[in-house]
């Protein structure tokens, strides 16, 4: 029986102080959220600490993560924050029951620190961005500091007189229980009041975008052929609904921008009339609709991070003309078009790619609605042929022009290629990796790529047999995808199943395998299969 007592004597103030010091981080959370709602929602703590921590993150690791987790990486990295928080905080509860200054000091320091990745970022609004970290790592030292002090040891009870405590020399329940019932209360409503002004923020942005109207477009999209989608099961749409459209970007929040302030300046070098737009000013212009393929770099060979919209927009050419920019074969000063988002991502786009004729554009609209917030309502950059890095900035307030000599955006300083064309890629659809499709007749089909190029031929070799074409559909354009499909007579036994394609040029895809850094991942796609 000592040895039971003297474990509960050692755990009992462990698991107070871990209860203070979670209590004292959600206190500290909450009054943060709370006042990042009245402040600025993007300054709250856990937003600022994960857009300094993806900042910071070397450039294989964000590979890593989004091989790994997909759109997922920003919710595991949300679940990383957090669960360090939560370490933190049950040491220094624990800390705080012997020493109570030092384990309030240290959620100060939290504070000091999430209020420097808010001042750091490249969005921030100013001092005002610090109010949320400071103002809840206050809370939340405080709320330790009286925890802790309610948590004070008491000698062993008589016996029969252990009303309140727990028949050892330990802590005093009813003080600690108390305190920390009233720090939960405020700390949840003080968090629930952060969410209703967060949200209300967003309500402005979420009603400007339900009341917006697209106009028709002046050009519509060319009509697509019959048959660009093939009867094949397991092969992509040829156009990929918004909601399975995917999303590759470093916005830990999706900024929710109404459309009634939005505003886009243009300026810089070879721009002598500067330009501030609206976004009533460019639905008055004579929009295109066009249907483009969008690719991002981080797309392994087979990846999904590939698909194709009907894109509504302002032809991009048009406006840089109307501001008195030219491109670097007609004498322009500037060769590279650095485009802002509101959340401080830049990305740098070849000014004369971007005014060649290719359908380059402001998109308002996608797949016939306004654009949906997790894709740049209200306004985003297109380019078809060119990778999403430089070229698809999302919520889009800013272009200057500049050249590639003068400044490299967010992703070349980390070590990303200045310009990406993107790589003539295929990609078997079906059947999947490691499937058991049966013996006799069955179709191998997928989709190929190379925007602004086309596809023109697709071969398939299965095991170490000759390359075979496969069957095309009509191409849409020159700026979308391709499905292909080749039939097969499976035959018992495990099978590789490999495919390349050959562009609009005559190009070969290439076999040689690269990972995506520093400019777009090469190589042929295989699948293994086993026929029983």
């Amino acid at each position: 029986m000592g040895g039971v007592s003297s474990f509960r004597r050692i755990l009992s103030p462990i698991a107070v102080g871990a209860s203070a010091g979670i209590l004292a981080a959600f206190s500290a959370l909450a009054v943060a959220e709370l006042v990042a709602g009245l402040v600025r929602p993007a300054a709250g703590p856990v937003t600022a600490v994960g857009g300094a921590v993806i900042d910071r993150t070397p450039t294989a690791v964000k590979d890593f993560a989004i091989r790994t987790f997909g759109e997922d990486d920003k919710a595991v990295l949300r679940l990383g924050i957090l669960a360090v928080l939560a370490v933190a905080a049950v040491g220094l509860g624990v800390l705080a029951l012997s020493h109570r200054r030092a384990g309030a000091a240290g959620v100060l320091l939290f504070g000091i620190v999430g209020s420097a990745a808010a001042l750091g970022r490249p969005d921030s609004a100013g001092i005002g961005d610090a109010l949320p970290s400071t103002a809840g790592a206050l809370a939340g030292a405080v709320a330790l500091y009286v925890l802790a002090s309610k948590a004070v040891r008491v000698p062993a009870p008589a016996p029969g007189d252990g009303e309140g405590r727990d028949g050892t020399e330990g802590w005093s329940r009813r003080g600690f229980l108390a305190a920390a019932g009233v720090t939960a209360a405020a700390a949840a409503s003080a968090g629930s009041v952060g969410r209703f002004l967060t949200g209300r923020r967003g309500r402005g942005a979420v009603a400007s975008r339900r009341s917006l109207v697209l106009p028709a477009p002046a050009s519509p999209a060319p009509a697509v052929p019959a048959g660009v989608q093939l009867k094949v099961a397991g092969i992509s749409a040829f156009t990929t609904p918004n909601s399975d459209f995917y999303r590759v970007d470093t916005a830990l929040a999706v900024p929710r921008v109404d459309a009634g302030t939005w505003r886009l300046r243009i300026h810089g070098a070879g721009v002598s009339r500067p330009r501030v737009h609206t976004l009533d000013q460019l639905l008055a212009r004579p929009l295109i609709e066009r249907d483009i393929t969008l690719t991002c770099v981080s797309n392994e060979v087979g990846g999904p991070y590939t698909g194709t919209a009907r894109w509504l927009g302002v032809p991009l050419a048009g406006l840089l003309e109307e501001a008195g920019v030219r491109p670097p074969s007609e004498g322009g000063k500037a060769d590279q078009l650095v485009a802002r988002s509101v959340d401080g991502m830049t990305l740098g786009s070849p000014v004369e790619d971007v005014m060649d004729g290719r359908d380059a554009m402001l998109a308002v609209g996608m797949n016939g609605e306004p654009l949906p917030f997790d894709h740049g309502f209200p306004v985003r950059m297109v380019v078809p042929g060119l990778y999403g890095y430089v070229s698809a900035c999302k919520w889009i307030t800013d272009i200057e022009l500049t050249t590639f000599d003068a400044y490299d955006p967010y992703w070349v300083r980390r070590t990303w290629a200045r310009r990406a064309p993107v790589k003539t890629q295929a990609r078997i659809d079906t059947p999947k990796p490691f499937a058991r499709p049966a013996a006799g007749e069955a179709t191998v089909a997928g989709v190929a790529w190379a925007q602004h190029r086309g596809i023109s031929r697709v071969e398939v070799r299965v095991d170490d047999g000759p390359w075979q074409d496969a069957d095309l559909a009509p191409q849409a354009t020159a700026d979308t995808w391709r499905q292909w499909s080749f039939p097969w007579r499976a035959t018992p036994g495990g099978h590789t199943i490999t495919v390349r394609a050959t562009d609009g040029s005559g190009q070969v895809q290439s076999e040689q395998r690269t990972r995506t850094v520093p400019d777009g991942a090469s190589g042929w796609h295989s699948v293994f299969v086993t026929v029983p």
